[in-house]
């Protein structure tokens, strides 16, 4: 079957031609004809088989008769709605409608939190038919009214089980309220949970057509998985760099559960030669666009992840990632390693694994229905502990070398004796005999100890004479 057998505008098959698609995947084969036909769709398949192009390209068909080479915004009201749990996923699918609407005269604009909302607005006013958003941001634009959604024929839930995670369920219902109740609503998803289903009949005519084109939760048959065990968490820095250095690794996603970790993670690697950089929703949306440019070029070989990288990033040709930490959610797996082995390729996921991990792997397999191979990692040296002080590390690394002890400084008893109450120290009477008994004198008059040093009885007994008051303050003249 080809993409010719479904009937697309020349202008959208100019495109798809450009982009060297050739046979549409089985997501594509089912969900096309279906929402061209104008039917509601709930779509699942494996990540990384074309879900975006399975509803771009039949809105994109259904949406020609409205296209429009006039400047007016009239012309160009918002007629599509395409909702993304994440920033990354909007601006991907965003990049998508664009490459597929090349030559189509019509318009598209991607609004999401972490910029400034003034370039947005802008584009909003001048009329667009495609709209591609965050829920957040988009609810802002709807509160200073830059964007009327009461000509939406279409809505699209991308990735709804993630939106479902980040609790986004409100507000999606109250996008949903803003919305013509005569619309066609789509919803994809690379995995079914009973929630999702839920969603699906709130959101979802009540008839809406099921499309299943692989297993529940599956992952793609042309990754391969392996597990490496490592005994802590120094040792699963190390691997990493070790990994990405005797495997030869130019392009690889490496994920934590972490913001902090990640940050950390990448250094290191810097630190090891490897260019790596790392993005997480700490990171401002322009640094974490910076980042994944200069990933796709190849600038950065290694990027350090969150989850925000594990939906919808498509990266061509990505080889392997990593998991330096195994997900909490056994459907986060899935998502982290569908990164790898897009489009039929093949790829490599990798996971390291501490002792106190093991619930987590389990549970990942359960999901996937098999075993994942585990082997044991040899690392070629020991990582450094990071409490290790300067001169340990130094002793560690050159045995040979001999520490000079410090000279001890000799202590001085009226400062390191506790403090005591003159009476306490002195006793009375005839305690104070005893303890100052038969004091010397030294040359300048003072009384000294046996040791050489005042005793504090000495030092206190210590008076000066009276002074003379001059007369300008009321003293005697001098005779």
């Amino acid at each position: 079957m080809s993409f010719d057998s479904f009937g697309l505008h020349p202008d959208l098959m100019r495109a798809i031609a450009e982009v060297g698609y050739s046979t549409p995947t089985p997501i594509q084969v089912q969900a096309i004809p279906e929402i061209i036909a104008g039917r509601d769709v709930m779509g699942a398949a494996q990540t990384g088989t074309g879900k975006t192009a399975a509803f771009t390209l039949p809105i994109l068909q259904r949406l020609m008769p409205y296209a429009s080479s006039s400047a007016s915004p009239a012309r160009h009201p918002v007629r599509a709605l395409m909702l993304a749990p994440t920033r990354e996923l909007a601006d991907q699918i965003a990049q998508n409608v664009s490459t597929y609407a090349k030559y189509v005269p019509l318009k598209s604009a991607v609004v999401f939190g972490g910029v400034d909302m003034s370039a947005q607005t802008q584009q909003l006013r001048a009329g667009v038919e495609i709209l591609i958003a965050t829920p957040g941001r988009l609810l802002d634009h709807v509160q200073q009214k830059t964007v009327s959604l009461s000509t939406v024929s279409v809505l699209v839930l991308d990735e709804a089980d993630r939106m479902l995670d980040m609790g986004f369920l409100p507000d999606l219902q109250r996008i949903v309220n803003l919305l013509p109740k005569a619309r066609q609503s789509l919803l994809f998803s690379a995995t079914f949970s009973t929630e999702i289903r839920k969603l699906a009949k709130t959101f979802l005519n009540d008839s809406p057509v099921v499309i299943e084109v692989a297993a529940r939760n599956a992952a793609a048959e042309n990754v391969t998985q392996v597990v490496y065990e490592v005994d802590r968490v120094e040792s699963k820095r190390a691997a990493v760099a070790q990994l990405v250095k005797r495997q030869g690794l130019r392009q690889v996603i490496v994920f934590t559960n972490t913001k902090i970790g990640a940050s950390r993670l990448a250094r290191e690697l810097q630190r090891e030669g490897i260019p790596a950089d790392a993005i997480h929703g700490d990171k401002s949306q322009g640094e974490r666009l910076a980042t994944l440019e200069k990933f796709k070029k190849g600038e950065v070989e290694v990027m350090v992840a969150t989850d925000v990288a594990a939906r919808g990033l498509d990266i061509a040709e990505l080889p392997a990632v990593i998991n330096f930490d195994l997900p909490y959610s056994p459907e986060d797996y899935i998502h982290r390693i569908g990164r790898t082995g897009r489009a039929g390729a093949s790829g490599r996921a990798m996971s390291l694994m501490l002792p106190e991990d093991q619930r987590l792997l389990i549970d990942i397999e359960k999901l996937l229905k098999r075993t994942i191979p585990r082997e044991k990692l040899v690392l070629m040296r020991t990582p450094r502990e990071p409490s290790a002080s300067r001169d340990d590390r130094l002793a560690v690394d050159s045995p040979s070398r001999s520490r000079t002890p410090p000279t001890k400084k000799p202590t001085d008893p009226i400062f390191s004796e506790p403090y005591q109450p003159q009476g306490a120290a002195l006793g009375v009477s005839a305690a104070a005999d005893t303890l100052v008994s038969k004091p010397e004198a030294s040359a300048n008059g003072s009384v000294a100890t046996p040791t050489g040093v005042p005793s504090r009885a000495s030092l206190s007994s210590i008076r000066r004479g009276p002074r003379s008051v001059p007369a300008l303050l009321g003293g005697k003249p001098k005779a």
